[in-house]
């Protein structure tokens, strides 16, 4: 039987009339698909919603790690600064210590030359008392007196070393049976170091070469160790508190030499 539009105008009203023979009339006509496209469309709706709140979560996270990135980059920034504060703070201290370290070493210095100038005078002052034991009729030379030998016999340069001899004393060897003549090249310092001891073997062997029988000394409040080995090797009379060492030795070696 043919489905008539007067049919169709029935059925609306009818529907109209019966809204509860609705779904029963969907569920017939549709598929269980169709049927479940709107709780789908509902379950999708949820799910964009909690899909948007996660995203909004983690936008919330991201700008909370943006701000705590910012702040730590802040920090290490203030932290640079005061780096470089600290540092340039680091590196005044270390110039202000070098200059104390150097004015130290200056003042040290100055005394050193103070005290082994003093020195020099006591031993020039009281040669008779330090060298008394030693040699008999003994008088402090000028070496600029010698003069005339030491310009004839030596170089200019060896002239000039010559004369700036700390002490020069001369005397007999007290202890010698002949009375024999000996020049005491002497060099003063408060601490005696190995300079002292070169400087006192090269003016002595300077000495010998005018024609001189000279004894290398050296005098001082203390010596260093390299000074008493230098003093042991090339046998140099060591004078320290009064006390003397290796004179002996030094004797038997400079008088015996061949130029005088």
């Amino acid at each position: 039987m043919a489905f008539e539009v007067r049919d169709y105008m029935d059925l609306l009203r009818l529907l109209t009339e019966h809204p509860e023979w609705r779904s029963e009339l969907r569920r017939l006509l549709l598929t269980d698909e169709l049927l479940a496209l709107p709780e789908i469309v509902r379950e999708l709706v949820r799910a964009q919603r909690r899909t948007e709140e996660r995203v909004g979560r983690v936008e919330e996270q991201l700008a909370a790690l943006a701000e705590a990135q910012r702040r730590t980059e802040e920090r290490v920034e203030a932290l640079e600064r005061q780096m470089e504060r600290l540092t340039s703070s680091v590196h005044m201290l270390t110039e202000q210590v070098e200059s104390l370290t150097q004015a130290q070493q200056q003042t040290v210095d100055t005394v050193g030359s103070l005290k082994g100038r003093l020195l020099e005078m006591t031993y020039r002052e009281k040669a008779s008392g330090y060298f008394g034991p030693l040699l008999r009729r003994l008088r402090v030379v000028a070496p600029h007196t010698l003069e005339d030998t030491l310009e004839a016999r030596l170089s200019r340069e060896e002239f000039k070393d010559v004369l700036l001899l700390d002490l020069l004393v001369h005397g007999q060897l007290r202890d010698a049976a002949e009375g024999r003549e000996v020049w005491l090249a002497v060099e003063v310092s408060s601490v005696v170091d190995e300079g002292d001891v070169e400087r006192a073997r090269r003016r002595a062997a300077l000495l010998h070469k005018a024609g001189y029988r000279a004894i290398p000394v050296v005098a001082g409040e203390r010596t260093t160790l390299g000074a008493e080995e230098k003093a042991r090797l090339f046998h140099i009379v060591v004078m320290q508190d009064g006390r003397i060492f290796l004179w002996d030795e030094a004797v038997q070696a400079w008088t015996a030499r061949p130029d005088v």
